[in-house]
């Protein structure tokens, strides 16, 4: 498409540019043939998982139903062509767009064009192009795609157009995939939901009421929908892994500097306190890893520099006796968590207590009050100049999680170079605490070794999705931001039921006369009193795999392992 020409720079007004935009996302909607089925708003219900199927064809159904190992797999033999797989997706897209305000825009040409072109070199040499051939992958929208607006939830940048794809993308293209959608992100980046004053709310497809999370949060509610299943995303505060949890996805956030980010944008460009990382949102555990392991298979670092030379170590080496200690972290000690989430975490450990290659440890929180002080202050070095210049550029007004978070933070100071350099030294401090409180579940409580724990199970936020408007609390995930620990969110395979079934399970609820640690567990748990399980009806309840550093790979084997010894599924059901 040709690149925006009504923006601030031309002399527009914000809102002549948001509605732009709008226009350019529903016309890139209408290029899909068939065309995308119209939906009035009466027809969209509060959970809308399965409006699709009363839509869309079978053959469509049955090839977006499937995970990322599966299309590849039937790609590869024939079963399915490129070209109806591309198609197939486009469509779900568009109405998931319907649905849930998830996209900023279709690639119809690009993706076809690519489709028609795997179709002949599979046809022509019998063999695919690489390991995800054919495979339809989504993008958060401040991921740059080669001539496409690149705008990161500013007003003022639209108009500013990529060169090139981003590297993870050419990645991920040399390796088979067709890139066909684009995705929603919030005002600054810096929110754990995805609402701009571009294209407005971002509504969570199970229950519309909630959100979706964010920053990725048009990858989560694309991808519950399965209108996508395998996206990119970003995450320096929990932004994969909020968006997953929220909508009931698989999501990864690995180690900083093992995936390429060159070529995405952002306010505060340059800045290393806290490093932001890059990864795959998905339908399935292996649809995450074989993202991941596509890209390390090409040697990334070799184009990139600043990452890590260190290959996709086969996970295989990881636990061959499938005995695993985990430490589960049930309350960060800040906010404790909403009855659901406390029930699934606890559930899932007395499961886990069942089998004997698993070992449970209660994992105790290490001053997470500080760890958000510390990351906080971290985030806007520069008292958030930067963030606010770009929003104040267009005129444009704050939305109220982008002055929440920067506005009303009182972390948010601009800090000198000495400043930076203490606090840059409180975060190493707090790292090097953390580590030791790890190494030291070594020992039981005679003195004994054991090894340190493996893996930390915990909640991946303390609630459900939230009602929209109420992401405040990012403490559960960006912790190990802070860490910069690997996390794998994962759905429970639960979801919040109707009252009655949430009262039975009284032992989670909050205690007669529950007194709130602080303002943020007052407001947490605010949000249950007036809402309880009524207001998050449907909700998916995630919870949250955490290793150490590098460990990624290990990780990943821990969490097939947990699973498998769990009884539930690796996939989300179609």
């Amino acid at each position: 498409m040709a690149p925006a020409t009504v923006t601030i720079a031309s002399g527009a007004k914000w809102q002549d540019v948001a509605a732009d935009r709008q226009r350019h996302r529903d016309a890139t909607i209408a290029e899909v043939r068939p065309p995308v089925p119209e939906l009035s708003p009466e027809e969209i219900p509060l959970n809308t998982t399965g409006v699709p199927k009363k839509l869309l064809t079978e053959e469509e159904l049955k090839i977006t139903g499937s995970d990322v190992e599966s299309l590849a797999k039937k790609i590869a033999a024939g079963e399915w062509t490129s070209t109806a797989v591309a198609n197939a997706f486009l469509r779900r897209a568009g109405l998931a767009q319907k649905l849930s305000n998830c996209i900023t825009g279709l690639l119809p040409k690009r993706a076809l064009d690519r489709a028609a072109e795997l179709d002949r070199y599979l046809a022509t040499n019998g063999k695919p192009v690489g390991p995800l051939h054919g495979v339809p992958i989504s993008v958060k929208e401040h991921v740059g795609i080669k001539g496409e607006d690149l705008n990161a939830g500013f007003v003022a940048w639209v108009g500013r157009v990529s060169e090139e794809d981003a590297l993870i993308v050419q990645y991920l293209c040399d390796a088979g995939a067709i890139i066909y959608a684009r995705t929603t992100q919030p005002q600054t980046l810096m929110q754990i939901e995805s609402v701009t004053n571009l294209y407005g709310t971002t509504v969570n497809p199970y229950n519309t009421t909630l959100t979706p999370g964010g920053s990725s949060g048009g990858e989560g509610a694309l991808i519950a929908l399965r209108g996508s299943v395998l996206g990119i995303g970003t995450d320096i505060g929990g932004s994969i892994r909020v968006p997953a949890a929220n909508s009931g996805v698989f999501g990864f956030k690995p180690t900083s500097n093992r995936l390429p980010t060159t070529g995405w944008t952002a306010a505060m460009a340059g800045a290393e306190a806290i490093l932001a990382a890059i990864g795959p949102l998905s339908t399935s555990l292996e649809g995450a890893r074989l993202f991941t392991k596509a890209i390390l298979d090409q040697q990334p670092w070799l184009k990139e520099p600043s990452l890590v030379a260190m290959g996709w170590r086969d996970e295989a080496q990881f636990f061959p006796d499938r005995k695993i200690r985990v430490g589960v972290l049930y309350d960060d000690g800040v906010v404790r968590p909403h009855p659901p989430v406390l029930r699934a975490v606890s559930e899932l450990a007395e499961k886990l207590k069942g089998s004997p290659n698993i070992e449970i440890v209660e994992w105790k929180p290490y001053k997470h009050d500080l760890a958000w002080a510390i990351i906080a202050k971290l985030y806007f070095a520069d008292g958030g100049a930067d963030d606010k210049a770009q929003v104040e550029a267009s005129g444009e007004p704050w939305l109220p999680l982008s002055r929440f978070i920067l506005h009303e933070n009182p972390f948010v100071e601009a800090l000198t170079i000495p400043q930076l350099w203490k606090a840059c030294q409180a975060r190493d401090e707090y790292r090097a605490q953390y580590a030791r409180l790890w190494n030291e579940t070594a020992q039981d409580g005679q003195g004994q070794g054991q090894g340190p724990v493996d893996v930390i199970l915990c909640p991946a936020g303390p609630g459900v999705a939230p009602k929209h408007g109420a992401s405040r609390y990012w403490g559960y995930t960006s912790q190990w931001n802070l860490l910069d620990y690997p996390s794998l969110v994962f759905p429970a395979h639960d979801a919040v039921g109707a009252p009655e079934r949430e009262r039975e399970a009284g032992k989670y609820a909050y205690p007669d006369g529950y007194q709130p640690r602080g303002n943020a567990d007052r407001y947490v748990y605010d949000q249950w009193q007036k809402h309880g399980a009524e207001g998050y009806k449907d909700a998916p309840i995630s919870l949250q795999l955490v290793g150490r550093r590098y460990d990624d790979e290990k990780l990943f084997r821990a969490m097939q392992i947990l699973l498998e010894e769990a009884g539930l599924p690796a996939a989300v059901p179609a």
